[in-house]
């Protein structure tokens, strides 16, 4: 059947399959989806940590997962893996391992450490895959100006504060209620590495925020006051960002 793909090609000798590119600029697409994937393998470790009782090898292996989907968008586009390789979908490997990773582990996690108030904790950790699902299949996700739109199901993020600032479990549950009812608004929340405005500064309060995450893990229960001041100063940065451009309203294209 002349035209159709054989063994990567065409049988009139074209290569419209993989529109022309080399084997390495291949290789090197292929590389980054790996690098993607990778965040799957991150997500069974700290899986597997959160049901054996490690609450800081857990979030050691979100962490990693974090950093991978910070910086796999990218090398994404630097490789320009949707010409090179267009029958992988970039998109939806992200969101199926981001899945994993951002909601499901978290969900756990909170339930398994007693984060969430006795009776409640398979419940509180549905309500949070459920609101999930709605963020990740809504198609405006993202504003113009490439903040998220709603709460963008950082469980990972919330699971980290929740356990280092040690709240009554009942708060808990009601930062996870707000939260989850915050994916169907409007508020926008930060995304650091899109949103162009301030990147720079963005960049630098992130590195700062991830270091002083991991130190504070690592060191857990000790708060050194150094690093607790940029933790905090640092969130709450991420929050005078999300409410100033929330009351900006819309976004210009």
């Amino acid at each position: 059947m002349k035209g159709y793909p054989v063994d990567g090609g065409f049988k009139d000798g074209s290569c419209r399959g993989n529109g022309g590119y080399g084997i390495g600029r291949r290789l090197s697409a292929w590389g980054v989806h790996a690098f993607t994937g990778s965040g799957v393998v991150l997500g069974l470790l700290a899986l597997l940590a959160a049901v054996g009782g490690d609450a800081k090898a857990c979030l050691g292996w979100l962490g990693l997962a974090l950093v991978v989907d910070g910086v796999d968008g990218t090398l994404a586009r630097r490789a320009s893996v949707k010409e090179v390789l267009p029958g992988i979908d970039g998109s939806v490997l992200d969101l199926v391992i981001d899945y994993l990773t951002y909601v499901v582990v978290p969900a756990v996690f909170l339930h398994r450490f007693g984060l969430l108030p006795d009776g409640l904790g398979v419940a509180l950790a549905a309500f949070i895959m459920m609101t999930a699902l709605y963020c990740f299949s809504n198609t405006g996700m993202k504003s113009g100006d490439n903040y998220f739109v709603g709460f963008p199901a950082i469980w990972n993020v919330v699971a980290l504060y929740l356990w280092l600032l040690a709240l009554d479990p009942w708060i808990n549950a009601a930062v996870v209620v707000a939260l989850g009812l915050l994916t169907f608004t409007t508020v926008k929340f930060l995304h650091p590495f899109r949103v162009r405005r301030w990147m720079r500064v963005n960049l630098l309060v992130s590195a700062a925020w991830l270091a002083s995450s991991a130190a504070l893990v690592v060191l857990y229960p000790d708060r050194p006051d150094a690093v607790w001041f940029v933790w905090l100063a640092s969130s709450a940065y991420y929050a005078a960002v999300c409410v100033w451009r929330t009351l900006r309203g819309p976004a210009e294209a």
